[in-house]
């Protein structure tokens, strides 16, 4: 099962061919995502030939080979992760039964839901993102955003073969309607708030890749827990792919520090106004593209008390991020954790039932795992001996979502009034003046081994090609 099978229409390594009608079905939805790709997909990058990777294995060892591609002609298919044959599922009132290969009527509707929320996100990315190849700040970097931008239609292809072989003509529906809908339409938006924010520069792509992706990978992992079998080897081969799309966005924010760094110590200055001048991007800006994008993002994971989060665990639809480390029950009835809410003007913690506090914990886990990439990043600046740190706001700051939502709290976490919000929302949130200035920085640089004047090189290129390899071949 391990080995993709490529001599098919649709690539796949789950014996697609042995099942004519799902075949003939996913054959037919095959043209609408070649149209929806063309529609919205990656702008004027129809004759690209780029350096692609593509899956061959889901076998950890070598699963990938690299070679120059259009993107319109990418192999995009259908892998799952190898199954177990005694598979057990191990949280939740099932626990110890038989993990399911079918989905049990009772459970069906909860599953779709998920499955469909999920895939959802994968298209809309690719909607975000399709404007920024034309303003580049390297072929570098413009190979690794159409990297993400195939690999996110394949994730696409991942929720869509589910519908469609799990959910007979509500599946068929939902799968259509994946791609009727459109990031930031106003009439037919993405289920996401997230996926409907734009992404109109490369600042606030590379946040996005840290943030957004991050997210991504926690529900994926808790996903990749599920008593549903083809759900969790699904997500669990995506969790392969999506690590790409995380670097991306951390070594992106690491090269741009780099850079403003190398600025403020050249001209010995830490005033953003000079800065700017010298076009780079001031340490104020890059924090407050920071503070938007983690906010944005820590609300993707929900209320912070949900039924809906008890009911899919308990079911066993969806575990904890690392469920098999963890040294509880595993059912978690009668256990207790702490979430937040205001109070007489304060933000006071309140143990609630562990079971509908779910959400809560996933954000957590995202958080630990976030705070770790901004101290890397602290760490360019201080390898540079540049004293500013860059710090992650408190979890309520900015929040729109659950007992926290439209709550006005300075970074810090401390409660102000609509007054002080408004006087210091342009110190904590990108202003309109932000945008313009990046905006300003981002013309198109693609000869190979030149970078925009605002961000480093890379340490190192591609699958150990030279930083100066010619990932891109334009038609």
């Amino acid at each position: 099962m391990s080995t993709i099978n490529y001599s098919e229409k649709i690539p796949n390594n789950v014996n697609l061919s042995e099942d004519r009608t799902l075949q003939r079905a996913l054959e037919g939805w095959q043209p609408n995502f070649i149209n929806w790709w063309d529609d919205v997909g990656p702008e004027g990058s129809t004759n690209h030939e780029v350096y692609l990777r593509t899956a061959v294995s889901v076998d950890p060892q070598g699963w990938a080979q690299f070679g120059h591609v259009k993107m319109r002609d990418y192999r995009w298919g259908i892998f799952l992760n190898p199954g177990e044959a005694e598979r057990k599922i191990h949280f939740g009132d099932h626990k110890g039964e038989a993990a399911w290969n079918d989905v049990p009527g009772e459970h069906r509707a909860n599953l779709r839901r998920i499955i469909v929320t999920q895939g959802d996100t994968e298209p809309a990315s690719v909607e975000q993102q399709r404007h920024l190849g034309l303003t580049a700040p390297s072929m570098y970097d413009l190979r690794n955003l159409f990297q993400i931008n195939v690999e996110e239609g394949r994730h696409l292809w991942a929720m869509v073969y589910l519908l469609h072989k799990h959910f007979g003509r509500d599946g068929r529906e939902e799968a259509e309607a994946l791609l009727q809908r459109q990031s930031g339409d106003q009439d037919n938006p993405r289920i996401l708030g997230a996926f409907n924010e734009k992404t109109p520069d490369w600042l606030a792509f590379f946040m996005f890749t840290y943030f957004t992706d991050r997210d991504g990978k926690f529900q994926l992992s808790a996903l990749a827990e599920s008593a549903f079998d083809p759900l969790a080897r699904t997500t669990k081969f995506m969790l392969t792919e999506e690590a790409h799309h995380m670097f991306v966005g951390e070594s992106g924010v690491s090269r741009v520090l780099q850079r403003t760094a190398q600025v403020m110590n050249e001209l010995k200055t830490d005033d953003p106004a000079k800065v700017r001048a010298a076009g780079a991007i001031d340490l104020g800006t890059v924090q407050r593209y920071l503070n938007f994008h983690y906010s944005v993002t820590i609300d993707l994971f929900g209320a912070d008390q949900s039924s809906n989060a008890a009911i899919f665990y308990s079911s066993g639809l969806k575990g904890r991020y690392e469920e098999g480390k963890r040294t509880d029950d595993h059912v978690l009835k009668g256990q207790t954790y702490k979430v937040l809410e205001v109070q007489n003007g304060q933000l006071v913690e309140k143990e609630v039932p562990m079971l509908n506090a779910l959400n809560e914990v996933l954000r957590d886990d995202f958080i630990t795992d976030s705070v770790a990439g901004v101290n890397r990043w602290n760490k360019v600046l201080e390898k540079a001996g540049i004293p500013t740190r860059l710090t992650v706001p408190h979890k309520a700051f900015n929040r729109q979502i659950g007992a926290l939502a439209g709550i006005r709290l300075s970074p810090e976490g401390r409660v102000v009034n609509a007054a002080e919000w408004e006087a210091k929302k342009a110190e904590w949130l990108p202003t309109p003046e932000d945008f313009a200035f990046v905006a300003s920085l981002m013309g198109r640089v693609v000869e190979p081994g030149k970078f925009a004047n605002w961000i480093a090189p890379p340490v190192m290129g591609i699958n150990r090609q030279p930083v100066d390899f010619e990932y891109v071949r334009f038609g």
